[in-house]
């Protein structure tokens, strides 16, 4: 008997060898183990999904990658021809790349997602981890050409002080530098010695930045800023158990929050050839949260830049006219709540600025508008309605039209999926290029001949369409989705459910995960999946064959997830149910919502509810706990941002304001924390560089302060995140102890034993 079989062999005996009723009974061993096999049995048995294809630059070829019996493959598609084949050669990129990187990679293992065509598609390009790699096509010769290209966040304050490269002029005559906080400019030629000083009003602590630098077109003008630094906030981290150490390691990170004083920035124009300063009146754009660069119009005839105003109620574009430094509003948009900058601000200057295409939320939907860029004035409302539109894809300035996604167009069909759209500049001609009833993601050829549909839902397997952008006519089915082995291995639809919020009109959407082993007999404990973030909506609206929450639902729960009332892609009002009232998080919306379930299904018990969710969702976790405590019993809490003061600046003051009032104390979970009625798991990462981990600590220091009890879990050298296997354990052993009433395997028993089985 090969030893692999006697371990597998020896591993279920041990699990027989636990009692009998561990086979059947919930929350016990044999549960525990379906819960961890589930994502490596069901990640792979649904065959020829789609991701994302994409287009050969100005080319009729896209490649795509699918899921295939054991792994997946990339292969390229020509568009005119409908020919299909392999990218590359899987086996001799597999070989290579082992070679090369000291690992072994199957052909239908790679270890990338993605990948670039270089030279004339002679190569390709993709990641690995922190680098880049290249590979030969024709040799097969693989090798690392740099490092990968990840955008680093959160950003570094004072970024703008490090950029040290002088701008060159468009003509390639000029060079604009920095040279003692001030703007100067001197010949490419570099045999000229002579530089020039534009500026003299620069100082150490309200300096010029080299980033802020523009030209103008004929090079004969350009713009600066001159910043005035705000408060230079830092948090200090003790790595404790650092891998290639024994002492702990010490490190700091610039991280802004809300009510930190702000850079002032300042726009300023120079003539070169006349050595004048214009200086720009800033009584349009006072208190910047943050303003844009700064661009010139083509013709140079004036320059542009968006000014977002502290608190996010006021946005504007600003025109300023070179010669005189006059500045004034081309669009001004203001609201009474947020104006949603960070995921519905879209701008597209049409012809050089003489129109512009803009994103508001104006009328109480997200829509589009046509601006006549000279005069400002509102030419016309490109789309309307009470849908919204979620994406501009490409603007056809020559045919006046806009490829665009949009969803919510159709009464009484799930309002969050996502279709494509076109439509004229004046708004009509308005066209749905993908009729199937789902999300769909688009990708169009570069000179928009064809596009690629990739459909799905969370019950219907992927489809992927070639099209014609024309007359929409289907080219040619490029995959469709196989999951009949995935529905053979047990796999369950989730159900997709609405209930009426708080309203007693709006449809609220979820869905509920059921066990594999569900028998409508039994009494389940519900358990809640929430991230109520305002910045988005997050219930899956494609086809997954695997879901972490799949896995909890197999230890004896019914696993959900809502998108209540103050996330976003709704209506305008719907969305306002969050300012300055985090806290809400919908859950009047939520608890309605798991009612209208209970009262449709006998099973589903509304007496045993528990909830989780991280970051944004590790507060909401805790909050209902805090807030709604005659509903939630059980919650786990992971990073949570539980106080919006400790929290990164533009999130926190887009929703909850500026200046900072009483609501900030209102939604804490720090200064709430004294209301604590039900069971609490609080997980953090001491390394946290996304949400200061001080926020969670200041929520034990003031449970244990109100005398509360509670459970912590402290994870060393782990970042933003629930802790990986380990925390999903912790989590799984929480609810099984406090919601199914049971006591959780004693692990270090069962791995004892798993040892020792190994061992024989």
């Amino acid at each position: 008997m090969k030893r692999r079989t006697w371990i597998i062999l020896s591993v279920f005996a041990l699990v027989l060898a636990l009692g009998p009723a561990l086979a059947s009974a919930q929350g016990r061993l044999a549960d525990y183990e379906r819960a961890f096999s589930l994502r490596e049995k069901f990640q792979n048995l649904a065959v020829n999904v789609v991701s994302q294809a994409t287009w050969i630059e100005k080319t009729h070829r896209f490649w795509y990658r699918k899921t295939v019996k054991g792994g997946f493959e990339f292969l390229v598609m020509d568009a005119d021809s409908l020919a299909k084949k392999p990218a590359f050669d899987h086996e001799k990129l597999a070989a290579s790349l082992s070679s090369a990187t000291g690992e072994t990679y199957k052909a239908q293992g790679l270890p990338f997602r993605s990948i670039t065509f270089t030279d004339d598609e002679k190569a390709i390009e993709f990641e690995i981890g922190a680098w880049k790699w290249k590979c030969d096509l024709t040799t097969y010769a693989c090798s690392k050409v740099g490092p990968a290209e990840r955008e680093q966040w959160p950003p570094v304050w004072g970024a703008q002080f490090l950029a040290k490269e002088p701008r060159p002029s468009p003509d390639g005559k000029w060079e604009a530098f920095i040279k003692n906080y001030n703007i100067y400019v001197r010949p490419k030629d570099k045999t000229k010695k002579e530089e020039l000083a534009l500026s003299w009003d620069g100082s150490e602590g309200n300096a010029y930045v080299t980033r802020s630098i523009s030209w103008s077109p004929d090079s004969k003008k350009l713009a600066a800023s001159r910043v005035r630094p705000g408060y230079h906030r830092v948090i200090q981290y003790i790595e404790s158990s650092p891998a290639d150490q024994l002492q702990p390691k010490y490190s700091s990170l610039d991280y802004q929050k809300p009510g930190d004083a702000l850079d002032i920035e300042c726009p300023v124009i120079f003539d070169v050839e006349a050595k004048k300063q214009v200086n720009i009146e800033n009584s349009l754009f006072p208190n910047a949260f943050e303003m844009s660069e700064i661009v010139w119009r083509k013709d140079g005839r004036a320059v542009t830049f968006e000014y977002n105003q502290r608190g996010h109620q006021v946005y504007r574009i600003i025109e300023v006219e070179p010669a005189t430094g006059k500045a004034r509003v081309l669009i001004n948009e203001e609201a009474k709540t947020f104006f949603c900058y960070s995921g519905k601000k879209y701008r597209y200057d049409v012809a050089d600025g003489k129109e512009i295409i803009w994103m508001s939320e104006r009328d109480g939907w997200n829509h589009l508008y046509l601006y006549d860029g000279v005069t400002g004035a509102v030419k016309n409302q490109i789309t309307k309605g009470p849908w919204v539109v979620r994406e501009v894809d490409k603007v056809d300035e020559e045919n006046r039209q806009i490829y665009f996604r949009a969803s919510g167009m159709y009464p009484g069909k799930d309002p969050y999926f996502v279709y494509a759209y076109r439509v004229s500049f004046d708004g009509t001609g308005l066209t749905c290029l993908t009729e199937s009833e789902a999300t769909h993601s688009v990708a169009y050829s570069t000179d928009m001949k064809y596009y690629v549909d990739t459909y799905s839902r969370i019950d219907q397997a992927p489809v992927c369409e070639l099209r014609l952008t024309a007359d929409r006519k289907i080219l040619q089915e490029v995959e469709k989705a196989d999951i009949s082995a995935l529905i053979r291995a047990g796999w369950k639809v989730p159900e997709v459910f609405t209930g009426k919020g708080r309203d007693g009109q709006t449809d609220i959407w979820g869905i509920i995960v059921r066990p594999m082993n569900f028998d409508g007999s039994k009494k389940y404990p519900v358990v809640e999946n929430i991230y109520a973030g305002p910045q988005g909506s997050f219930v899956p609206k494609f086809f997954m064959p695997y879901h972490p929450m799949m896995s909890l639902a197999e230890l004896g729960f019914i696993v959900v997830q809502i998108d209540g009332m103050g996330t976003s892609n709704r209506s305008k009002a719907f969305h306002d149910v969050c300012w300055k009232n985090l806290a809400d998080a919908g859950f009047p919306d939520r608890i309605l919502w798991h009612k209208a379930v209970a009262a449709k299904y006998p099973y589903y018990d509304i007496s045993r509810v528990g909830i989780f969710g991280n970051s944004a969702g590790g507060q909401n976790a805790l909050g209902a706990l805090l807030f709604h405590p005659e509903f939630y019993k059980a919650g786990v809490s992971s990073c949570g941002c539980h106080d919006n003061r400790m929290d990164k600046i533009w999130w926190n003051e887009q929703w909850m304001g500026w200046p900072l009032g009483p609501e900030y104390a209102a939604s804490s979970n720090v200064d709430n924390a004294y209301r604590l009625q039900g069971k609490l798991l609080l997980v953090v990462g001491e390394m946290d560089k996304n949400v200061d981990p001080a926020s969670t600590m200041q929520v034990v220091n003031a449970l244990i302060k109100a005398n509360k009890t509670f459970d912590l879990l402290v994870l060393p050298g782990q970042g933003h995140g629930p802790g990986a296997a380990y925390g999903e354990r912790k989590r799984y052993d929480f609810f099984v102890h406090n919601l199914l009433g049971l006591e959780p395997p004693d692990w270090n028993k069962v791995e004892a034993q798993k040892k020792e089985a190994i061992a024989r």
